[in-house]
């Protein structure tokens, strides 16, 4: 895939650049869950030519450490950095090291993968910084894992946890004045695999990407939990058995954008779905898994091939049983969800979203206490504090990277 970087001048004094940037050594890796990477200060080389394969350095540039954002008005919307990072594969399966470059816009043949077929993966996660001006990372091993997975079921290779991993270590410390300050928000961090080879024909694309690029954002609450207004889709599904519902491909997020729109164009937050055989257990929400409350006891629907498996999701019945809740994963039909205490939903933007009502062919049920339950305010607490470093990381799920 041949890459057209521009370098943003307006972020620094340098002119912008052309070429490819060298990619430094890092530390060797040493274990991914719970603890320290550190990385020296960033220094690129700018090459004496335009082409990006061996380049002699003429001069070096850091980028500044300010970025002038007003972090107290960050939306949840796209913010252009500095840096990508960029890792190719070809038939052999194996990915190359990978580059950090010139955040900038890719060039792809017409007849890519992800372009003919829809060969794509991504993945979502965030970085935070801790009062002491460290970053964290939460959990990123386990969205390498659902990557291969997803890979897997796409006819994809992809990256191993340890080259997931480093990549986005990488990329994070790369673009570190990006990292909003504490209690800001957060480094939104996008992992992405693509079929970016030529195809013509229906088959795996002869070549595949691997792209992180990061964008700031902010709490997406900023001001306590603010509950949402669902609507349950009679018309439409999200996926079915056997199908690709349970893996983070790019095809599965369009497909609900229809329905989406219909329901906020008539003053709702957002669409759950059902099953597509029975027609009566939750599914999930456009992009978050869903929990029912009903006398302490915690609900959600099993993972089955056709919900995608949320790292959120899973953290949060963990951190639930930890606490001593007892939390099932089973069908879950839409009358309990209408007879519920209380109701939330999980994912990596919102952590916890607390559902103030829930609208299902005409009839509106709204929950206790303006939506916002003891539960799921516990537990958005206790999860946020564990991926803000605010606590001890008594679960062993944080990555702490030294600048």
């Amino acid at each position: 895939m041949e890459l057209r970087l521009a370098y943003r001048g307006a972020r620094s004094a340098a002119p912008p650049l052309s070429g490819c940037l060298s990619r430094h050594s890092l530390s060797p890796w040493l274990k991914i869950q719970n603890h320290i990477y550190s990385m020296p200060s960033l220094c690129y080389k700018v090459p004496s030519t335009a082409k990006c394969h061996a380049s002699v350095a003429t001069s070096y540039m850091e980028t500044s450490e300010v970025t002038g954002l007003d972090w107290d008005n960050l939306g949840f919307g796209l913010i252009e950095t500095d840096f990508m990072y960029v890792a190719k594969c070809g038939p052999d399966g194996i990915f190359s090291k990978g580059e950090v470059l010139p955040f900038g816009p890719i060039a792809l043949s017409p007849s890519a993968g992800v372009l003919n077929y829809g060969q794509g993966l991504f993945e979502g996660l965030k970085a935070y910084r801790k009062t002491d001006g460290s970053i964290l990372l939460f959990r990123p091993e386990e969205n390498a894992i659902r990557m291969i997975s997803g890979a897997e079921r796409m006819c994809m290779p992809a990256p191993t946890v340890e080259q997931f991993v480093d990549a986005v270590k990488q990329t994070v410390l790369a673009n570190k004045r990006w990292v909003p300050p504490t209690g800001k928000g957060s480094l939104y961090i996008r992992p992405l695999l693509i079929g970016s080879g030529a195809v013509l024909g229906l088959a795996p694309a002869p070549e595949y990407s691997f792209i992180i690029f990061v964008s700031p954002v902010g709490n997406y609450f900023k001001e306590g939990l603010s509950p949402i207004n669902l609507i349950v889709e009679e018309k439409f599904h999200r996926a079915s058995p056997g199908g690709t519902g349970g893996v983070k491909t790019i095809g599965n997020y369009a497909s609900v954008l229809k329905a989406q729109k219909v329901a906020k164009g008539k003053g709702y937050s957002d669409v759950l779905y059902l099953d597509a055989v029975h027609d009566k257990y939750l599914e999930e929400v456009s992009s978050c898994n869903i929990f029912v409350v009903k006398d302490n006891v915690i609900s959600t629907p099993a993972i089955k091939g056709t919900i995608l498996p949320g790292i959120t999701r899973k953290s949060i019945i963990e951190v639930a049983q930890s606490k001593g809740f007892k939390v099932e994963e089973r069908l879950v039909s839409v009358d309990e969800l209408l007879n519920a205490d209380e109701v939330f939903c999980t994912g990596t933007a919102v952590v916890v979203s607390p559902v103030g009502s829930v609208t299902y062919m005409g009839k509106r049920v709204e929950y206790g206490n303006q939506g916002v339950g003891v539960v799921s305010q516990q537990l958005y607490k206790s999860l946020t504090s564990l991926q803000m470093g605010n606590v001890e990381d008594w679960m062993g799920w944080t990555v702490q990277l030294n600048q």
